[in-house]
């Protein structure tokens, strides 16, 4: 029976350093031929740790530095990133905190309906505007949702912290004033494609303006000044719909009384409801 030989092993190592500090990393290859993944060496003065293998501890605080450099954590010291189970709140306690804030905010809301039955008298002369209500109310609150879910997401995963909030805050400012007149400028060809009369369609443009800058200056502050009081952002979202309910009547009805108050567009509409007065009276009396 023939002697086994045994296969000479050759062990290679190449040592090459991290460029963002984090320690040298080691490359092991067998017979020089077939390479291993790299495996990460600790120095023995990193994290205090002269472990020369991964765990799982090295690993996270590795990566929390990481954040840190990024300017995702504003903490000073990294924090251990572990996975945990996280257990569902209790059903009445969620349904207590979810039922009390809508229903506050349906209270709220009502504050809107006040406002148009103060404006009676004007909406039923401006029917028009009261056609395109909805418009205007919906385009506030989804402009003010939309700038709110990106708030409340940054602060999730902490891309919106003490460090960055600002120019966030400048970043939304210019979307604020960007999607005032695009939408604005939809909302003229909206009300153009209708025929509606020259006084309204001004009242519509520069009313849909002004509710979507405020929308969006609302919904991008809201939760940052909630989380600073101490009250979960995450109902920021429903929120801003209440409020911009409310604000989208209110500037509607006053940009839409400053408008129409002109002269020109008052000749207009007297004509209109003339017409429409001599139409029905002469229906009346069967001339």
């Amino acid at each position: 029976m023939g002697n086994l030989q045994q296969p000479k092993l050759k062990f290679t190592q190449k040592v090459k350093k991290n460029k963002d500090g984090g320690g040298d990393y080691a490359r092991a290859s067998v017979r020089g031929d077939e390479e291993e993944p790299p495996i990460r060496v600790i120095n023995n003065d990193e994290e205090g740790s002269s472990d020369p293998f991964i765990d799982d501890d090295s690993h996270n605080k590795h990566l929390s530095r990481k954040r840190n450099n990024h300017g995702i954590s504003s903490s000073s010291s990294p924090s251990v990133i572990t996975a945990t189970t996280h257990s569902f709140p209790p059903f009445a306690e969620a349904i207590r905190e979810r039922a009390g804030w809508l229903i506050g905010l349906l209270f709220f809301q009502s504050c809107s309906s006040f406002i148009i039955a103060y404006n009676e008298q004007f909406l039923q002369t401006h029917m028009v505007i009261v056609q395109f209500l909805t418009m205007l109310v919906g385009a506030g609150g989804n402009a003010g949702n939309q700038s709110a879910v990106g708030v409340i997401r940054g602060l999730a995963i902490g891309t919106i912290n003490g460090n960055t909030w600002k120019d966030y805050l400048r970043q939304e400012a210019k979307m604020a004033a960007g999607l005032s007149c695009l939408i604005g400028m939809t909302g003229f060809i909206r009300a153009a494609m209708f025929r509606t009369p020259w006084g309204e369609t001004i009242a519509i443009t520069t009313s849909v303006f002004m509710i979507v800058v405020t929308s969006v200056a609302i919904g991008s502050t809201l939760p940052l000044a909630m989380k600073k009081v101490g009250i979960d952002p995450a109902h920021s979202s429903t929120t801003i719909q209440v409020i911009m309910d409310i604000l989208g009547v209110l500037i509607t009805v006053m940009v839409s009384s400053f408008v129409m108050s002109f002269a020109m567009f008052q000749d207009e509409d007297d004509g209109s409801v003339d017409d429409a007065t001599y139409k029905m009276d002469t229906a009346d009396t069967g001339g």
